[in-house]
């Protein structure tokens, strides 16, 4: 009989030793608290991209002044423009001049626009679908042949997606509505499980870390960088080798707060359908 407490080298569970990370929009917020995380598992790079140089730059130097990192791990900035096609080959140029290989892919660049419903410009709500949910595809798509290429059945490349509650309930309405954002939220949890089932075989893993909300947080307290950077590392290490196509909500249960007062007041969804 199978020793069933047995586990295999138990202590590098959770580890990213020499791993090759990129971060879209890392060179803020969650995309850096992603970046940090990452190195401090112990990944050789992580490549910070975003729109502007000098944002990269400044993360970079940031994030290489950690002081528990591997040696010779290191941040590189990348600069490039994200919403474009032309952007993210750049992008790919860019990182393929240091590494033949991806094992981490961090699609975490965003935009949102609030304006309310009558007066909501086309070309808002197209620009954040584009950056949102387009640009999210070609990202992975131009990426995959990096993420192939030391990508096992046993420990598969990762593709990580930043989503929003907002894609799985309602985004904010009234003066300052989020349609574009929403939906494009929406949107891109979808994109992930279909990715999931078409990466699969070429041991490309797909996860959706849904960001961080603190507005009427049942855990009565703000979201912090270590909660991105625990769910970020258990899906890129071996310990998530498992997970694919996963919505994982990071927001204390505000989400499923939200719909208990919706239901008390009421206004159960599913009587309207």
């Amino acid at each position: 009989m199978a020793d069933e407490t047995a586990l295999h080298d138990f202590p590098s569970l959770f580890s990213l030793k020499d791993k090759v990370a990129v971060v879209t929009g890392g060179s803020r917020g969650l995309g850096l608290n992603a970046a940090s995380a990452f190195l401090q598992a112990g990944a050789s790079k992580v490549f910070i991209t975003s729109r502007k140089a000098k944002a990269c730059d400044e993360a970079v130097a940031q994030l290489n002044k950690l002081p528990n990192l591997t040696p010779g791990a290191r941040a590189i900035s990348v600069p490039a423009d994200s919403a474009t096609i032309a952007g993210i080959e750049s992008l790919l140029s860019q990182v393929r001049q240091h590494t033949a290989h991806v094992d981490v892919l961090f699609a975490n660049a965003g935009a949102t626009w609030g304006e309310k419903f009558d007066t909501h410009p086309d070309a808002a709500f197209a620009k954040v679908m584009d950056l949102n949910v387009k640009a999210v595809f070609n990202t992975i798509r131009l990426f995959a042949p990096l993420l192939q290429k030391r990508a096992t059945v046993d420990d598969p490349s990762r593709v990580l997606i930043t989503a929003s509650v907002a894609g799985l309930g309602i985004g904010s309405l009234g003066q300052q509505a989020t349609f574009g954002y929403s939906a494009s939220k929406a949107a891109v949890i979808h994109l992930g499980r279909n990715l999931a089932v078409e990466l699969g075989p070429r041991h490309i893993t797909m996860s959706g870390g849904v960001e961080k909300h603190a507005q009427g947080n049942p855990m009565k307290r703000l979201g912090r960088p270590e909660d991105i950077a625990g769910v970020v590392v258990y899906l890129s290490s071996r310990a998530g080798a498992h997970v694919n196509g996963a919505a994982i909500e990071i927001d204390g249960g505000a989400l499923w707060a939200k719909g208990q007062l919706m239901d008390a007041a009421g206004d159960e969804p599913s009587a309207k359908l």
